[in-house]
């Protein structure tokens, strides 16, 4: 009996992460949103989130977990950010540590302003995991679009972000 219930747990854990690992989120199309938030930690999604304020598909972008030591001009340099778009559109959250401080983050600068919409960038085998997240502790009513940066993960990347995607599941009480 034990053994067949352990045997169920291992099929379902299985199962579940082929699933996980086969379904990793596209970039969005040219879908319009109020606001961009990127959480920091991968590569190409401050460059996806400015190129989508660029081309006018949000008014401002929100970056979380800027390492408070980088200066907004590092910043602007390092991303090519002219002077107009840094002072109208974007804004360098310092606080946040982690996916769940991200959200946090997020939350406390969109009570700040009056946007319904956000699109939310990063990498496409983070993305089950930070929207899950964010849409615990976005406000109430917040649409997310999920826009996810494609990469090419190594096995390992899959496993241990699985395994993340399943305790933050745990910690909110289920389901995903």
């Amino acid at each position: 009996m034990i053994l067949r219930f352990v045997a169920a747990v291992v099929l379902v854990y299985a199962f579940g992460f082929i699933g996980f690992a086969m379904t990793l989120p596209q970039p969005l199309a040219g879908e319009p949103t109020d606001a961009v938030i990127v959480p920091t930690g991968g590569p190409g999604r401050i460059a996806r989130g400015l190129d989508i304020v660029d081309r006018g598909l949000a008014k401002e972008l929100f970056v979380s977990g800027v390492d408070p030591e980088v200066t907004t001009e590092e910043f602007a340099a390092e991303f090519d950010v002219s002077s107009r778009t840094m002072d109208c559109c974007v804004t360098l959250g310092r606080l946040a540590v982690d996916t769940r401080s991200n959200a946090g983050e997020a939350a406390e600068w969109l009570k700040e302003h009056d946007f319904s919409s956000v699109r939310l960038v990063t990498t496409d085998w983070h993305m089950a995991r930070a929207a899950n997240e964010f849409s615990g502790a976005l406000p109430d009513g917040t649409v997310i679009e999920k826009d996810a940066v494609v990469s090419s993960p190594e096995l390992a990347t899959l496993f241990l972000e699985y395994n993340k995607l399943i305790a933050a599941a745990v910690s909110q009480g289920l389901p995903v």
